[in-house]
């Protein structure tokens, strides 16, 4: 993973449109993320990079906690939209890599 953990606004587009699919791998409850859900999450970005966590609850903290559980993850928050977060973490092993972020906006040229 690159030094810098903030997504291009061009990179966060691009992982909406394919989290768009998506469904949610692990809801957080009331009493936020349990150790079980973290190992979870945890996997999950193993095995597919980009993923989606529900939250039941959290009204006003959802962004915070979903912030919290990216950096205890290593992972990048992509987005919080309603009560869904998108957490994104490239594969460990190049090879394993299914997503590859683009580098630049579609239309740049070099």
């Amino acid at each position: 993973m690159e030094d810098s953990r903030e997504l291009a606004g061009y990179q966060r587009a691009f992982l909406l449109r394919q989290a768009h699919r998506l469904k949610a791998v692990a809801t957080v409850g009331k009493q936020g993320p349990s150790e079980s859900v973290h190992r979870h999450v945890d996997q999950e970005l193993d095995n597919h990079e980009l993923i989606k966590v529900r939250f039941s609850d959290y009204k006003d903290a959802r962004r915070e906690i979903a912030r919290d559980l990216s950096n205890q993850l290593q992972a990048r928050l992509v987005a919080v939209v309603g009560h869904v977060a998108i957490l994104y973490r490239p594969a460990r092993d190049p090879e394993r890599q299914k997503l590859h972020l683009p580098q630049r906006p579609r239309g740049d040229s070099p």
